[in-house]
């Protein structure tokens, strides 16, 4: 390879990379217990869905739509050039290039994200397809990098999707608050925010645990390469629900649940000493 396309491959790299570590401790800890081979390339789709996210979420006296819609022309025309002048765009081609992520989970990506500019309600299947394009299809592209065949992939995809889901459903609960004050959205169909209950509560937090014991199955089987960091990162979403399930519906909707520093130290620590 040229030096001077490797030079500009490297910095886009680190674009992503640096993203991933200020937007997200959590996520960026996760990433070092993955073998090295593959850091880059889960920074390089991390980049890509926190800017997305960005888009949506922060800047509000834009158009967004239209920043979506030219954000979304410009990522399939990176990929299919395998170029970008945006450093984001252009990491993010070079993983889904090299290992063939599908279009179609970049779509439902997407389109998820263009869900949370109008949307403040969702019925049972705009939820489950609201989760499968925002969290399950992440989970998939990630699990592209993991697997060195499509036959690997193929036996561990509904494993991923489970995780994927059972984060994206802790996130909606620890995040019920801010959701809904700050965006006008309750994720959860059916539920009114001034009355969320404590059966709603504990179905929504059994469905979590149904689809934990179903992606722990999973996470057994993944290659060596990436087994601890996904285990650390479904060990702490699971110290997130166990902090969830001790408070009350009342309470949940007054603060966000967060895990302490130290606590994610000894989460790190636990997964290293005690590996699957």
């Amino acid at each position: 390879m040229d030096k001077a396309v490797k030079l500009y491959n490297d910095v886009s790299a680190n674009c992503s990379e640096l993203i991933t570590k200020r937007y997200s401790t959590s996520f960026s800890l996760g990433i070092n217990t993955l073998h090295k081979s593959i850091h880059e390339h889960i920074y390089n789709i991390y980049g890509f869905v926190r800017f997305a996210d960005e888009i949506v979420d922060t800047f509000h006296d834009l158009d967004k739509e239209k920043i979506l819609n030219q954000f979304e022309i410009d990522t399939f025309e990176s990929i299919k050039n395998k170029f970008s002048t945006n450093p984001v765009l252009h990491s993010f081609q070079m993983v889904v290039n090299k290992f063939n992520i599908e279009k179609n989970h970049i779509r439902a990506f997407l389109k998820s994200m263009r869900m949370d500019l109008t949307m403040e309600s969702f019925s049972e299947q705009e939820y489950k397809d609201y989760i499968y394009g925002s969290a399950e299809v992440v989970g998939l592209m990630c699990l592209k990098v993991f697997c060195d065949n499509e036959e690997k992939y193929k036996s561990l995809e509904p494993y991923a999707i489970s995780l994927g889901s059972a984060f994206q459903k802790i996130n909606f609960l620890r995040d019920i608050k801010s959701d809904y004050e700050e965006r006008g959205r309750v994720y959860f169909p059916g539920v009114d925010y001034n009355s969320f209950s404590k059966v709603e509560k504990i179905e929504i937090e059994d469905d979590i645990e149904k689809e934990f014991n179903h992606a722990l199955i999973g996470i057994k089987k993944l290659p060596r390469v990436a087994r601890s960091g996904v285990y650390l990162s479904y060990n702490y979403y699971r110290e997130l629900l166990n902090k969830i399930k001790l408070l009350d519906s009342e309470r949940l909707m007054t603060e966000r649940i967060r895990v302490s520093n130290f606590k994610k130290f000894i989460i790190f620590l636990s997964s290293y000493i005690n590996p699957l």
